[in-house]
């Protein structure tokens, strides 16, 4: 059954200013107290009688969009989710939205170059990964930091393929792309920067925000989703659905905007940057995943502590007031690297990330032996290896003389240890 026809409240596009969340960090409740963090970077429309009123009248839904372009969210996506987790700590709804629908269009935001199209069975993977990645975070959450949500809170994660499978393009493009204006459109940054390179912008990548923005609009009328979070590379596509739900039902919706996590030379950390460290342990280990956070520099490190940790503003300070006392021990870093390992890979893989690192670090055998057979693959997957067979009795000499471990020749006391 085609889907109905949405008729536009009468009324001109508003051009809506943006707003920096440093004005509400004096202000109290939820919105400044997470801004007092540096999560919540800017939202629209400005304050005032909008999104903080919203917020302190009741439960209110948030989403953010993950489009499934690898098999697993890396730390780049880690503040959105650690934004929705944010809302429902204060008692709020959060929906994570895999994008199964809009990962074959490609979201052009921040990007050079279109991304290559995936075959179905890659999506559908990848799909499985993201969510893993989601459900995993949020299963760590609870047991990490369940205890001090409001209760009624829920988190669902969502995938938008479900209400886009049955519809058709004519009668897409009939009721909701009528409701869109070229000029607008083409006024985003997105693609005004992309029109200005020799490869140009697809007409599939130019629609993307209108996808974007009927999947706010889409929640809005289903669960009642007033609140879009996004990176700050996303204002065009949270103002495409701000306008649109505005135009359509008449009503104001709000978008938050998230800080975008960049390395030592500014660049944006990702799939697409070649710099991704991963949540899903088939891509990141632990041991990986840990040090990536403790080889934070002290500039960065207090920064992070806020960002990614639920530890409270006054105990990252006594931590920092300590880091000026010994900085030789980089107790800022460990903790940051125990805290964000608990949250995306549990106690366990905490746990795994101190073995390898005590092994290959701290030259402890203890926990070299205790480290498992994955352990083991993972610290050592850069390095180069030889699968070979032995008779039993081989010394351990003689068998590392057959896989070139040692040059032949070479002077050595080794005692005749048998493998």
């Amino acid at each position: 059954m085609a889907a109905p026809m949405l008729h536009a409240v009468r009324g001109a596009a508003r051009r809506v200013p943006r707003v920096s969340c440093r004005c509400l960090s004096g202000s109290p409740g939820f919105l400044a107290a997470v801004a007092r963090r540096g999560l919540f970077q800017e939202l629209f429309p400005p304050e005032g009688p909008g999104l903080p009123d919203l917020l302190l009248s009741g439960p209110q839904t948030v989403y953010c969009g993950f489009d499934p372009t690898a098999d697993s969210l890396h730390v780049g996506n880690l503040l959105a989710v650690l934004g929705l987790l944010h809302f429902h700590r204060a008692g709020h709804h959060a929906i994570a939205l895999i994008g199964g629908a809009t990962a074959q269009i490609g979201d052009p935001s921040g990007r050079s170059l279109e991304r290559e199209p995936l075959n179905p069975e890659t999506l559908e993977s990848n799909v499985r990964g993201v969510r893993d990645s989601l459900n995993r975070v949020f299963e760590n959450y609870q047991v990490l930091h369940g205890g001090h949500a409001k209760p009624g809170a829920t988190f669902n994660v969502l995938d938008n393929a479900s209400w886009y499978r049955n519809r058709q393009p004519i009668e897409f493009l009939s009721s909701v792309g009528r409701h869109f204006r070229m000029g607008t459109m083409l006024s985003r940054h997105s693609v005004q920067s992309r029109l200005k390179t020799p490869e140009g912008m697809s007409l599939t990548e130019f629609l993307y925000q209108m996808f974007q923005a009927y999947d706010f609009y889409h929640l809005h009328q289903q669960h009642g989703c007033k609140i879009q979070l996004g990176g700050n590379d996303q204002l065009g596509n949270l103002m495409s659905g701000h306008e649109f739900i505005h135009k359509v039902t008449g009503e104001d919706v709000f978008g938050i905007m998230l800080p975008l996590i960049t390395n030592t030379t500014g660049d944006k950390l990702g799939k697409s940057a070649g710099n991704a460290v991963w949540l899903n342990r088939e891509r990141t280990s632990p041991f990986d995943f840990y040090q990536f956070f403790v080889r934070q520099k002290d500039s960065s490190v207090e920064r992070f502590l806020k960002l990614f940790t639920f530890l409270p503003l006054e105990e990252i300070e006594k931590i920092m007031e300590q880091h000026v006392k010994e900085p030789e021990k980089r107790v800022p870093q460990k903790r940051l690297a125990a805290e964000v390992t608990k949250l995306v890979h549990g106690k366990e893989g905490l746990e795994s990330a101190k073995r390898c690192t005590h092994a290959l670090y701290h030259s402890r055998i203890d926990a070299l032996e205790a480290m498992s057979d994955q352990e083991l693959q993972e610290l050592f997957q850069e390095a180069p290896f030889t699968e070979s067979l032995f008779e039993p009795g081989t010394r351990v000499l003689d068998a590392c003389l057959a896989v070139s471990a040692i040059p032949e020749g070479a002077l050595l006391i080794s005692s005749p240890v048998a493998v």
